[in-house]
């Protein structure tokens, strides 16, 4: 299947989806805005994770309930009011009030009534979303991108997402995977399909202005992507930050989901957290950088993953150093110098003593290729239309 092939249509989709539909594009909007400008008659609802006023409130947020049903802000090359959003709220901790899940299966199967969805093809990508396959009865694809049975939680919740997860493994009608690690850990209990991560390669390449907010008047070293303690080191970001004091800036660009006191320390140490930036504006931050860092933790979870940043961080061509993480460590690509994590700060000071490259460098004929958004829309629709007409399949 190539992604020029021709127009196809439907179907439906619901999208559980484990981060909000923002202007901080990843796997799902890319993937989804693909199928939505592949399939012209096809209508998506996107369900974004419940939003949580008491947990807000725990963490020194303003609470606000859930934003509900609404059409989603314009997306180039999709027509008006076939992209719909559903903000869940969330009242009360599990504790307090369990059967959460269900309530929000309740609130997704009424919003789909509300739509026209009769029978859609469900897409979960939260584990939690095991709950709306059981009780819709909708043809279910699973689509894996975080190992989160590895991810280091409460005992209670470990055992929730196991058994979302087993369900979802054993009863959705495909499994799709996003890195090579995950499909191994998949492939005793059923076959998956490999589906990693993309880019739009010419995007990144096209050349951008250097942003306002970038430090001036010194290297920079940058990373892109969330900050969460799940994938950030933030020790490793201090002792780096510190390693490079009069020589140049670390630099985090990405949605903050670390707690207070780690972001205090952070800045304490010199490292300039600038937060979240629309999609369109992460091209000319990778483009200007001197070195392009992955300074994450290394372990079980991040060992399930497949960086967006591996795609962007090699379509741009500037040097990259990371600690020894999936993807990074199992790439080709000599602009690519993978360092365990006890001498990564030295080596990010060594990448900014090079001398500094033109803005968006293109690399060799020599290296590996790289995935494109538009070929791997072309292996989900694939998938999609499977499960919409599940053929029968030894168990």
């Amino acid at each position: 299947m190539t992604p020029d092939r021709e127009t196809v249509t439907g179907p439906d989709l619901v999208v559980m989806s484990l981060e909000p539909w923002d202007d901080v594009w990843r796997r799902n909007q890319y993937l989804v805005a693909g199928l939505l400008r592949e399939r012209p008659s096809a209508r998506v609802l996107f369900v974004e994770p419940v939003s949580d006023p008491v947990h807000a409130v725990t963490r020194g947020a303003w609470p606000r309930p859930g934003r509900g049903l609404r059409p989603a802000p314009d997306v180039e090359g999709v027509g008006p009011r076939r992209l719909w959003l559903l903000e869940p709220t969330k009242l009360l901790p599990r504790r307090v009030a369990p059967h959460g899940d269900e309530r929000r299966a309740a609130v997704v199967l009424r919003a789909a009534r509300r739509l026209g969805l009769a029978r859609p093809v469900l897409w979960v990508n939260d584990p939690y979303g095991a709950t709306l396959a059981r009780v819709s009865g909708w043809p279910t694809l699973y689509d894996v991108t975080d190992d989160w049975t590895a991810a280091t939680r409460g005992p209670a919740e470990s055992r929730r997402v196991a058994e979302s997860d087993r369900y979802l493994v054993e009863h959705a009608a495909a499994v799709t995977v996003c890195s090579p690690t995950l499909a191994s850990r998949k492939a005793d209990a059923r076959s998956v399909v490999l589906v990693t991560n993309g880019v739009d390669v010419e995007r990144y390449r096209r050349p951008a202005a250097r942003p306002a907010d970038l430090p001036h008047g010194a290297t920079t070293a940058v990373y892109v992507g969330t900050l969460h303690s799940d994938r950030l080191d933030v020790g490793l970001c201090e002792a780096t930050a510190r390693a490079l004091a009069g020589v140049g800036s670390l630099v985090l660009v990405g949605p903050v989901a670390l707690e207070r006191p780690d972001v205090d320390r952070l800045r304490r140490a010199g490292v300039v957290v600038l937060g979240a930036r629309p999609f369109d504006a992460v091209p000319a931050y990778l483009q200007h950088a001197d070195a392009l860092v992955v300074p994450h933790v290394v372990d079980d979870f991040t060992d399930s993953l497949d960086p967006l940043k591996l795609y962007e961080y090699r379509a741009v061509g500037r040097p990259v150093v990371s600690t020894p993480v999936a993807g990074f460590r199992d790439t080709s690509d000599p602009r690519v110098a993978v360092t365990p994590p006890e001498g990564f700060a030295a080596a990010v000071r060594d990448a900014l003593a090079e001398p500094t490259r033109g803005p968006a460098g293109r690399p060799g004929t020599d290296l590996e290729p790289i995935p494109t958004w538009a070929h791997q829309v072309a292996l989900m629709s694939d998938v999609v239309d499977a499960v919409r007409r599940p053929a029968p399949t030894p168990r």
